[in-house]
């Protein structure tokens, strides 16, 4: 009598084995997005001072009053993500003495003045929007990166409402981008 082997079972278990040791050893599509965008992401850039320059809107018609909020709003709002020692405003002669200056240059690419009533009376209508194109540069004048920035008040507020948002915003960007200021050593 011979005994008959089957082989179906042994290659449907040992290919179960396979698929099961696949999965557990296989890293997840989550991990694997994460490991990615880990290695994706640019190292932050270490600076000690950042000047910022008066808002530029050459082909652009923009209120004076809404050039200079704009400008106080973005030095205001650098100054409070910490990654900079210093702050300057544009034509600060003391700037000139800092080792690693970074210089921003905000260019206003487009405006829409929008309307504080339509607002209030319908929320679709009357948005106020500013975008404004951003260049950071190094002391040599070597361009680290730029970026693209919308500011806006879409539903209640003043118009002017949009350049607050707009230094918000500029704000995000320096906190994404530049690492945390060394502390100052005090005497």
């Amino acid at each position: 009598m011979k005994l008959r082997f089957e082989r179906r079972p042994l290659i449907s278990m040992t290919l179960g084995t396979l698929l099961l040791l696949g999965i557990v050893a296989w890293p997840h599509p989550a991990a694997l997005a994460a490991q990615s965008a880990a290695a994706a992401a640019p190292t932050p850039i270490h600076a000690s001072a950042l000047q910022i320059q008066l808002i530029q809107a050459e082909d652009v018609k923009l209120p004076a009053e809404f050039q200079m909020a704009m400008y106080e709003h973005v030095v205001e709002e650098v100054d409070k993500t910490h990654r900079f020692q210093h702050v300057y405003r544009d034509g600060d002669r003391d700037a000139a003495g800092a080792p690693d200056l970074v210089t921003l240059k905000c260019t206003v690419t487009g405006f829409k003045q929008g309307s504080a009533e339509k607002r209030q009376v319908t929320t679709v209508t009357g948005k106020t929007s500013v975008n404004v194109h951003l260049v950071f540069t190094d002391k040599n004048g070597q361009k680290l990166f730029e970026n693209n920035v919308e500011g806006k008040v879409q539903f209640l507020g003043e118009n002017l409402r949009a350049t607050f948002d707009f230094g918000k915003k500029v704000a995000a960007v320096v906190r994404q981008d530049f690492a945390p200021a060394k502390p100052t050593r005090k005497a």
